[in-house]
C-alpha cells in the first residue's frame, strides 16, 4: 500500500460504551447500569462520524438525544440504531433514495417504525438506499455510492445497503432493513451479517406495499449476531402478533431436533452460481451433515418463466411510482429518476398487456414452492449467484440492457420468497472471497417457520463463529 492509498477495510470498533457488544449485550449492559443510554448514543454518533466519510451510509442524521427514553422491558432499550430512508420517521424527511423530488419531513411514524420503536431503540437517523429500493446495490448516477466496510472498493448490497454498512462497520449493533426482492438478505450477504426476511404478515404490513396486488415487502433488521435477529422478532411479536401465524416467542439457541434440508447450487432461472459461492454452499452442507442433519440435493421449484414475470411486476412498480410520484413531493419529475427506474418503466410499457397473466402466475408460484418442500424442513441455497461485485458494476449509470442482464444473473435466488411470502435468512458462510469479502448462504422455509431458520442459524454460528471485521 502506497502512502496515498487508503486501507480497503474500515470499521468503528473501539474502547467506548458500545465496545464489541451486539444489541442484546448492549441492552443488558444498559439495564445493569454499566453504561448509560445517553453515553451509548453519543458514542454511537461518534462512531458513525468516524466511518461515514468512507462509507457514505447515512442519508439523514437525527438529533442525538441528551436523555434517551428507554422503554421498560424493551429488548433493545437504549440501543442506538437507524431507520431506512423509505420508511417515515416523525420529523425526518423520507427520500426513498431518489433525486426526482424534494423530500419533506414526515408528520408521523410509519406503522413499522412504531413497532420498531416499541423495542426501546434510540434512532439516530436514516440510512441510504438506491432509488425506490429497486437495485441490489446502493449506488447512484450523481452521488457517492455506499461502500462495503470489508472492502470499500466493493458494493454494500442493496437495497438496505446503508443499514448493512453501518452495522458491519460496528457503528451501531442493528439497523432497520426491508426486503421486496432480497433487500435484507442481499446486503447481509455482502457485508457478513444476519438478515432474515420474515413471513409475510409476521410484522406489521409495510406502508408502501400493502395496497399493491402482490405485497412483496417485509420489514426487519440486519444484525451481527443471530440472537439480535431472534430478539427483534420476539420484541416485534410482543408489540403485535398475527393470529394467522404460529407464535414465535424468543428463540435462544440451536435445537436438538434433526432436520431434513434440501439444497441447490443453481437458480430456478438457470443461472449457475460462481465457484466461490458454490464452495460456500457445499461447505455449509458438510457442516450441516456433521451436525446431524440430513441434507440432499433438490431441483429448483420454480418455472424458468418466473424471472420474466417478476421483471414485469418490478417494471409495473416503477411505472406506478412514475404516475403517483407527486404524492411523495410536489416537484416530483420522473425524468429525474435514474437509469434503472427509467429502464424498468419503459420495459413495462412495452409489455403491460401481460399484466393479468403475470399476476395470476406469480400468485400460483406458492403451489410449486409448497410442492418442492414436501418431506423437507428447509432449503439451503446461495443468497446471490455471484460474489460481491466492485463499485460500478451494477451502477444505474450502466446502460439498461447491460445492467438488467447483470442484475438478473446476480439476484437469482431471493425474489421467490418475496412472491410466495415465505421466510428466508442469510447467514455468513465460513469461507470468504480471495479479497476477504463475506459470502452469504440462505435458508428458506415454509410460512411461519422462522423458529427453524433461527435454530439452524444459531447452530452454524455456534459451530464456527462468524468472521469479525475488527479481527482483520
Amino acid at each position: 500500500m502506497t502512502a496515498f492509498e487508503e486501507p480497503a477495510t474500515v470499521h468503528a470498533f473501539r474502547d467506548d460504551a458500545l465496545g464489541e457488544h451486539d444489541a442484546v449485550g448492549l441492552a443488558a449492559a444498559i439495564r445493569r447500569g454499566e453504561v448509560g443510554a445517553a453515553e451509548v448514543a453519543r458514542d454511537a454518533a461518534e462512531r458513525v462520524r468516524a466511518v461515514e466519510a468512507r462509507l457514505n451510509a447515512v442519508q439523514v442524521h437525527g438529533e442525538v438525544p441528551a436523555h434517551p427514553t428507554t422503554r421498560m422491558g424493551g429488548a433493545f432499550a437504549g440501543v442506538p440504531t437507524f431507520v431506512k430512508d423509505n420508511t417515515d420517521y416523525l420529523g425526518l424527511p423520507t427520500g426513498h433514495g431518489s433525486a426526482a423530488f424534494t423530500p419533506r419531513a414526515a408528520r408521523r411514524h410509519a406503522p413499522f417504525a412504531r413497532q420498531f420503536l416499541s423495542s426501546g431503540v434510540t434512532v439516530l437517523g436514516k440510512t441510504r438506499l438506491p432509488e425506490f429500493g429497486f437495485s441490489p446495490t446502493t449506488e447512484y448516477e450523481d452521488a457517492e455510492p455506499v461502500r462495503n466496510p470489508w472492502h470499500t472498493g466493493h458494493s454494500a448490497g442493496g437495497s438496505s445497503g446503508g443499514s448493512a454498512a453501518l452495522v458491519a462497520a460496528g457503528a451501531v449493533p442493528i439497523a432497520h432493513a426491508n426486503d421486496g426482492g432480497g433487500s435484507i438478505r442481499i446486503p447481509a450477504a455482502c457485508c457478513g451479517l444476519v438478515g432474515l426476511k420474515p413471513t409475510r404478515g409476521r410484522v406489521v404490513a409495510n406502508a408502501q406495499s400493502r395496497q399493491l396486488p402482490l405485497d412483496l415487502v417485509s420489514d426487519g433488521i440486519v444484525s451481527r449476531s443471530v440472537r439480535d435477529t431472534a430478539a427483534f422478532l420476539a420484541a416485534a411479536e410482543t408489540y403485535w402478533r398475527n393470529p394467522k401465524l404460529p407464535p414465535l416467542g424468543l428463540v435462544e439457541g440451536p435445537s436438538g431436533r434433526r432436520l431434513r434440508i434440501g439444497f441447490l447450487l443453481d437458480s430456478p432461472n438457470g443461472v449457475h452460481s460462481d465457484p466461490a459461492t458454490r464452495a460456500a454452499v457445499t461447505e455449509t452442507v458438510a457442516t450441516l451433515e456433521r451436525l446431524g442433519h440430513t441434507v440432499e440435493p433438490v431441483a429448483p421449484a420454480i418455472d424458468a418463466g418466473f424471472t420474466d414475470d417478476f421483471l414485469t411486476y418490478w417494471g409495473m412498480l416503477s411505472f406506478l411510482l412514475g404516475v403517483t410520484g407527486r404524492t411523495l413531493g410536489a416537484d416530483f419529475d420522473r425524468r429525474r429518476t435514474d437509469g434503472l427506474s427509467r429502464g424498468l418503466r419503459e420495459t413495462y410499457l412495452k409489455n403491460w398487456q401481460r399484466t393479468p397473466g403475470v399476476l395470476r402466475r406469480l400468485q400460483r408460484t406458492k403451489e410449486a414452492y409448497a410442492a418442492a418442500f414436501r418431506g423437507l424442513d428447509l432449503v439451503l441455497s446461495p443468497v446471490l449467484a455471484r460474489t460481491t461485485p466492485p463499485i460500478g458494476h451494477l451502477s444505474p449509470a450502466v446502460p439498461y440492457p447491460t445492467l438488467i442482464e447483470r442484475i438478473l444473473t446476480y439476484v437469482a435466488f431471493t425474489p421467490v420468497d418475496n412472491v410466495v411470502g415465505t421466510p428466508s435468512v442469510s447467514v455468513p458462510a465460513a469461507s470468504a472471497t480471495d479479497e476477504g469479502l463475506p459470502i452469504g448462504v440462505m435458508f428458506s422455509g415454509r410460512p411461519g417457520s422462522e423458529r427453524k431458520l433461527l435454530e439452524v442459524a444459531f447452530a452454524l454460528e455456534a459451530d464456527r463463529p462468524f468472521r469479525r471485521i475488527q479481527d482483520l
